[in-house]
């Protein structure tokens, strides 16, 4: 019986789902062990995301311990994987997504955004563009920490509600301050939002990564996830950038919807397309023929100030 060692980050959610692939692998006939460590992401809460730096911001001590040989495997949020990897990893597993939509939490009974004057926390760049665009009378304010430290700066008055991904709030037990589901059509969630990622150093095992995958991967979501991805990657999307992407299946056909909006929420590209019985090459083409659309209907324009505006 081989055992497995799993980084992850030491918070009460990443906890949660490296336990959860724990508890696959090991119905699987593996024995596994956790090692849990803090990522600057998770050190660095005084200053926003986008302020720290793009990519590797809950990844690099994680893909660190692959590196050294002191993990075979590092269990990831799928929305936090950088759309291209360092040299000498690679994702091997997505798994099956839990409910990706955006929710607003509050312990104030029957909060809506339509309710309008109200303050919601909030560090996501993508949800800020969002409200601004279609609340423009909501006001945000910065909370960054895991579920609980936002849960409690909510409840010392920081703000009147917080703004979501479900699955998180979900997997820790506080579906019961969930207010309202948002509109997806509206807030689209963050790509590869509600699934877990499986990275592993290149140098691992060609038979132990297959019998790895064919535990963990969930097929129809990892199909999904290339096509997020492949549009993320060719989108030059970041924390700092409101990019959004979800694809999802409908029947045999892929779908997918992608956008981008103004750091002000004054300009928007979204649109779709599709692709019917795609495999993961036609998955991952449907993201860049999808980006090149966004970019040439002004997604490019939009792109270019955000980057002026970060570098200014």
């Amino acid at each position: 019986m081989q055992k497995l060692i799993l980084a992850t980050r030491s918070s009460p959610l990443a906890l949660w789902q490296a336990n959860e692939v724990s508890r696959i692998l090991e119905t699987a006939g593996f024995k596994t062990e956790l090692k849990a460590i803090e990522t600057i992401g998770d050190i660095k809460l005084n200053v926003t995301l986008s302020k720290i730096g793009d990519k590797g911001v809950f990844t690099k001590e994680l893909e660190q311990m692959l590196i050294d040989g002191d993990a075979h495997l590092a269990v990831h949020s799928a929305k936090d994987m950088p759309s291209s990897l360092p040299d000498n990893f690679e994702i091997i597993a997505f798994t099956e997504r839990e409910v990706p939509c955006d929710v607003l939490v509050s312990h104030n009974s029957g909060i809506k955004l339509q309710n309008r004057s109200m303050v919601i926390g909030t560090s996501s760049t993508r949800r800020i563009a969002t409200l601004k665009r279609y609340f423009p009378e909501v006001q945000t304010v910065p909370v960054r920490g895991n579920l609980q430290t936002r849960i409690r700066k909510m409840e010392e008055g920081h703000c009147d509600a917080l703004l979501l991904a479900y699955a998180g709030v979900y997997r820790m037990g506080f579906a019961a301050l969930i207010q309202e589901r948002l509109d997806m059509s509206v807030f689209t969630p963050a790509v590869g939002q509600g699934s877990l990622a499986i990275e592993v150093s290149s140098h691992l095992p060609s038979d132990l990564k297959i019998r790895i995958r064919s535990c963990l991967e969930h097929p129809r979501t990892a199909i999904c996830l290339e096509a997020e991805r492949a549009f993320l990657r060719r989108m030059e999307g970041g924390c700092s950038v409101p990019v959004f992407g979800f694809a999802r299946f409908e029947n045999q056909t892929l779908r997918l919807s992608g956008g981008i909006i103004s750091l002000d929420g004054l300009e928007e590209v979204r649109t779709e397309m599709s692709v019917p019985n795609p495999d993961v090459q036609a998955a991952r083409q449907l993201g860049i023929n999808l980006a090149n659309l966004v970019l040439s209907s002004n997604g490019n324009s939009i792109l270019q100030k955000i980057k002026q505006t970060l570098h200014s």
